[in-house]
């Protein structure tokens, strides 16, 4: 009797969901990633080098920089569109999903929601094109889950900024041609447009990463950088412009690490069916068949409400802690997933010949970044509660 195998997202019957349009965007993606990214990948990942600046232009040219944003030379995409880019481009590599991410909708939404004209015109175009490259300096080394703590200011003189300080963990950093930099002001917390060729600036490469080793990450440091007056975001002030931004990637992060957990379930899956012991693939037993089944349900589960949550943004409907669902139910699913796809490999679980490992250490990244699991945790209990209960 021949076996009727489906994909996991077949078994959900996904594509009924999507639009014809949304479909084939999602696949000029994919078959982007399939052809570029998962061939050198794991060489990438191995060295710790990636050919930033070239994949960017590539990236620029095919539309996926800052997509969901309008004009500028952004394709103005729907959310869902975008969303499953990031889908796709992470099933080749987090690292990859992180550079497009940090660009469009961290670095060029700031621009774009809160910069002024002058900010829009000089850097959205390029940056959409891939021709320049943002990064995004919130976080800090003693102030991650709690921005407001941040030491980096910017204090007048004359009619200039001076900014000092430093940032950590920043993607792009060392590659970058542009910088938004959230620092402390004498009117509270205000955003900067920082080209990264001004004098004081430094970025400095972090080296030794075990996971996002295809990104590049980097310290931000800030001494005595003198900035004009016209390098002020002038649209917004306090928290609600960076946490905006954070909002902007962590929806695409919710879409991101199910591309990430299904090319770990569709490995195990064709490794499952290959893998022949006691005379038999171990495709066939049922420890084995309960495992991708769960893993399956799951990843289904993280896809419906990633859609949803686009539908919802779509039609400006989104809350912040509905996408605080989103990123904490599907990085935590898809870190699941990768671990336990990697123990279907055994041996082969741990080497780059196959993708899981690569994932698996990657995922543990995007579990902690844009928002901890346990801040997330958070933000829905007190969306349930009413009471705050971060402190």
């Amino acid at each position: 009797m021949a076996i009727a195998k489906q994909s996991p997202f077949g078994l959900f019957a996904i594509d009924h969901l999507l639009s014809e349009e949304e479909r084939m965007m999602r696949d000029v993606v994919r078959s982007y990633v399939d052809d570029r990214i998962k061939p050198e990948i794991a060489d990438w990942f191995e060295t710790g080098e990636i050919p930033a600046r070239e994949l960017a232009k590539e990236l620029g040219e095919l539309g996926v920089m800052g997509m969901h944003l309008e004009g500028y030379g952004c394709a103005g995409t729907s959310a869902v569109a975008y969303g499953l880019a990031c889908l796709e481009l992470e099933a080749g590599d987090s690292g990859i999903r992180s550079l497009v991410s940090v660009q469009g909708s961290l670095a060029m939404y700031a621009i774009y929601a809160w910069g002024s004209e002058e900010h829009k015109q000089e850097w959205l175009p390029r940056m959409a094109a891939g021709e320049a490259i943002g990064c995004f300096g919130l976080t800090e080394p003693d102030f991650g889950s709690n921005p407001s703590g941040m030491i980096t200011n910017a204090k007048r003189d004359g009619s200039d900024w001076v900014l000092n300080g430093s940032k950590m963990w920043i993607t792009n950093g060392n590659v970058a041609d542009v910088a938004v930099v959230w620092a402390q002001t004498d009117d509270g917390i205000r955003g900067f447009v920082v080209p990264t060729n001004t004098p004081g600036f430094t970025a400095n490469l972090i080296h030794k990463k075990m996971s996002l080793r295809a990104s590049v990450t980097s310290e931000l440091v800030f001494q005595n950088v003198r900035l004009p007056e016209s390098a002020m975001m002038p649209n917004v002030k306090g928290l609600k412009g960076p946490l905006s931004c954070l909002n902007e990637a962590r929806f695409g992060i919710a879409f991101g690490t199910l591309g990430a957990a299904r090319d770990c379930l569709e490995t195990a899956i064709s490794y499952s069916v290959d893998r022949v012991q006691f005379d038999k693939p171990i495709a066939g037993y049922q420890l084995t068949q309960k495992k991708l089944a769960d893993m399956t349900l799951e990843l289904g589960k993280g896809m419906l409400l990633a859609l949803h949550l686009g539908r919802l943004k779509d039609e400006h409907l989104l809350k912040p802690e509905q996408v605080s669902l989103g990123k904490l139910n599907n990085a935590r699913e898809s870190l699941a997933i990768a671990r336990e796809c990697r123990s279907i490999l055994g041996g082969n679980g741990i080497t780059l010949e196959y993708p899981i490992i690569r994932h698996m250490n990657n995922l543990e990244s995007v579990y902690t970044y844009e928002g901890t699991n346990e801040m997330h945790t958070l933000v829905i209990g007190e969306a349930l509660t009413g009471i705050a209960a971060y402190r």
